[in-house]
Formats: structure tokens, sequence, C-alpha cells
């Protein structure tokens, strides 16, 4: 699932003592309630029309994350079926001082995706550890998200953090670097298993395009696990996750003018083995009409809306895509029985980055 915008919790938290407050970067957005058209821009608005007319239907996944979307996969990150948020912190806890070794120092981290900031304050916390201050960027589209990750970092002493509302590239791009410091890119939560596998191959290009010799790219992936494992997950037994899902529904009819009735759709999960993930589908139960920007919608009963992938992946796929794109795996570290993986991904000294042909930088990641 996406943004691990996190169900094992950060260590406890140390008693509030004067903080540095979150300073916004330069280019970031005021901070200001959630504005559904914040990233309301012609990409998305062709991704959901192209969506809507394609066969399977097929929604962008970043449409699950509004307001109400962020807070719902919180919820998500804490049930007893979710085991990837679990999984995440217990490797952090137990590996996150041989990431810092590796890089050596000073560091400065960027998270693409710091939810509600949890993951963040554990790493940051080992962090401050060794040198007296430490610059963070969280990178989010979700104004909510970026909300409570500072919510979580204030407690932090010596941690002076800045929030970039943009997707993921933009706000890597934008992050202002500190001087002498090599910067640790934090990709958590298995966000990549939302990219399709040519497009996940690509990502590790498109980071590595703004990274420089010694910075470092820490990627958490789920592994290849059996289907009995992982459903359960994506079809929790209290519907926390059916809620998420039919929230895409609510959101496309408050923002985008459609009017889909929530209680026709049932949520579904399955497994495809073929192509290594699960999918989740809204499954009409009803025939539908309705109107979305300016394209009539008829839904059959049995009809879906393909909402969200989930790729699993293997360790050895993971390092050829980063050796792909100009980067040294420094160290892998995998966690058992939810078969989970941290990959650390070094930029060599003196090694350009490596594009494939016809490469051209883009922004269209979530």
């Amino acid at each position: 699932m996406h943004n691990e915008t996190e169900k094992a919790r950060a260590a406890p938290r140390r008693q509030p003592e004067p903080a540095p407050a979150i300073a916004p970067a330069q280019s970031a957005q005021p901070a200001r309630r959630p504005d559904p058209h914040a990233f309301a821009d012609e990409t998305m608005r062709k991704a959901i029309r192209d969506g809507l007319q394609a066969r399977p239907r097929k929604l962008p996944a970043s449409l699950l994350y509004d307001a109400l979307g962020s807070s719902l996969f919180e919820a998500i990150t804490f049930l007893p079926e979710y085991e990837v948020t679990r999984a995440d912190f217990a490797l952090l806890e137990r590996h996150s001082r041989e990431v810092f070794d590796a890089l050596g120092g000073p560091i400065e981290v960027c998270e693409l995706g710091p939810g509600a900031g949890s993951k963040a304050a554990l790493v940051l916390r080992q962090l401050i550890e060794r040198q007296p201050t430490v610059p963070f960027t969280g990178v989010d589209v979700s104004r909510t998200a970026l909300d409570q990750c500072q919510h979580a970092l204030e407690a932090i002493p010596g941690v002076v953090a800045r929030a970039q509302q943009a997707r993921y590239l933009d706000g890597l791009a934008a992050a202002p670097r500190t001087e002498d410091h090599r910067r640790l890119v934090l990709f958590l939560g298995s966000n990549l298993s939302n990219f399709e596998r040519a497009a996940a191959a690509r990502f590790f290009h498109e980071v590595r395009a703004h990274l420089q010799p010694g910075d470092g790219f820490l990627l958490a992936t789920d592994l290849d696990k059996a289907p009995e494992q992982l459903i359960p997950a994506y079809d929790d037994a209290l519907g926390v996750t059916a809620a998420f899902n039919r929230n895409v529904l609510l959101r496309l009819n408050r923002d985008w003018g459609a009017d889909f009735p929530l209680d026709a759709f049932r949520h579904r999960a399955h497994w495809n083995a073929q192509a290594r993930r699960i999918e989740m589908h809204l499954e009409a139960e009803r025939s539908i009409r309705t109107r979305v920007l300016d394209i009539d919608v008829l839904m059959a009963p049995g009809e879906t809306l393909w909402t969200e992938s989930s790729h699993r992946f293997t360790t050895a796929e993971l390092r050829g895509w980063g050796e792909a794109a100009g980067f040294r795996c420094a160290g892998q570290w995998q966690n058992a029985p939810w078969a989970f993986a941290h990959s650390l991904f070094v930029v060599p000294d003196r090694f350009p980055p490596v594009f494939p042909p016809g490469f051209l930088p883009q922004s269209s990641f979530p």
C-alpha cells in the first residue's frame, strides 16, 4: 500500500523540550486547509478521464490520499493483518546505525512520503546521537500527512525540519541541501509497490539523477510471499481497507462532480500471480450511471474500478535495478517471518548517473 503514510510505532517519545520549529522550504506552499484541487492539474484530470474510459477501468492510486484517505491509511497500519509497518519499524530499529556508518557523516535526511512521521522520528532520534543537528525534509502530496509529520518531529531536539508539499521527485529536486552533508533519501513502507515494474526500475534512475556522490537511498520493500499471507492485509476483518478504497468514490463525487453511490460497490482484493501483485478493485453490485469530467460512465453489475496495485519483489531484482541506475548496493537487511527488506543504495564517488536509452527525466510519479 501507498504512503507508509505506519502499525507498530516508533520508540516512545521523550518529554517535549524546546525544539526548532518546522520551517517551510523556500518553494513550499503556505500552510492551509486541505485543498481538494491542490494537485488537480491536467495530468491528474487526464489520468482520471483516461482511466474511466479504459477497460478495465483504472484510477490513479494518488486519489486514495486526500485528508480522509490519509487518516484511514494510518488506521490500516495499526491492523493486526497489516504486517508491513511492523516489519519496517523492526528493520529501522535494528539497522539504522549501520546505514549511518555506511554513509559517514554528517547526514541530512529527506523522506519521500513520510506519513505521520513516526518512522522519520525513529531514524532521527538515532542520528541525533551522532551529530548535534539533523536537517530533515519531508515530501508528500498530502498536507494532512505533512502536518502530522511536523507534530511528530517537533519533540526531537536538534532536528531542523522542512516540509515540501509536492510529488516525490519534484519535492526531492526542490529540497534545499545542507553544505558538507551527505543526503540520505528514505523511501519506506514499500511505497515502491504501487509502481508498475517498469516505472519502479525507472524510479531508481530518477532518484539517482537528484543525488551526489556519497549520498544514499534507503528503500523498504515487501518481498514475495504466499497469497494466503498477503490478501488479509488488503481485506481486513474490520473493513478499514474497504472504507479506504471506497473513499476514492467519495473523492470523485466531491472533487470531480460525480455521483457514485458508495453503497453500490464492494471492496475486492486479489492476487495476480503472473504480475506478482495484489490488486484492489471496487466492484459494482448493480448498474451504475454517472458523469465525471464531461464523460458518461456506465457500469454493469460485476464491473470494477481498479484503484491500486501493490507489487512484490525479490532482493536480487532490487539490486539489479539499483546497479543499473548507477548505485552501489551497500547493504540489504531482511525481516522474518513477514518477508520484508531494506536496501541501501549509495552513489559511488565520481560515478555519473546511468540512464536507459531514450530516458528523459519526468515527475510523473506520485
